[in-house]
């Protein structure tokens, strides 16, 4: 037997198992990319409905919503299509604190801080006296802390966000909260 007989069909052979050497590869890559383009989309709707509850706080907080506090659902058309992608459901805004402002925290330029100068008076006359540092004077106005949560689920893609906001509002002293 010569050389050549002994080795014919061997490079077929061997052509084969690299062809489903190949073939295993691009499967392979084909599910790779399948994966990640699941991933990168289910980070893309997580992302519309983060976006999509902090517009409906947005839309809360651009009115002044200390004046009737209720709880709201809000329609959220993020493609700007006309049609409703997201409903949220804004919680009722609670107040967590009211801290009366002293005169070096406003600002004079500002319209808003000028009616909140107080003034003072010298009672008769003459020199008051501290035992340590003076007393810093008040102003007619506070700043109060407002919290505002706002959830949107989605149920045809599992997307779900919960946002918390917190919102400085200036009130004029004794407002409740």
């Amino acid at each position: 037997m010569t050389n050549r007989t002994k080795q014919n069909g061997a490079t077929l052979v061997t052509a084969l198992v690299m062809l489903v050497a190949l073939t295993l590869l691009v499967v392979s890559g084909i599910r790779s990319s399948n994966t990640n383009l699941r991933i990168a989309g289910n980070m893309q709707m997580q992302e519309e409905a983060v976006t999509a509850a902090q517009q409906a706080i947005e839309q809360t907080i651009s009115v002044d919503f200390t004046t009737n506090l209720v709880a709201a659902t809000i329609a959220i058309d993020i493609d700007n299509k006309g049609a409703t992608d997201y409903t949220a459901q804004v919680s009722i805004p609670a107040c967590t604190s009211t801290v009366v402002l002293t005169p070096p925290e406003l600002n004079l330029n500002d319209p808003a801080d000028i009616s909140c100068q107080a003034s003072g008076v010298i009672i008769g006359g003459g020199i008051v006296k501290f035992d340590g540092p003076a007393p810093q004077p008040a102003s007619w106005c506070s700043k109060q802390t407002w919290d505002i949560q706002s959830t949107v689920a989605d149920d045809s893609t599992g997307a779900n966000a919960t946002v918390h906001q917190g919102v400085f509002i200036r009130v004029v002293n004794g407002t409740t909260c």
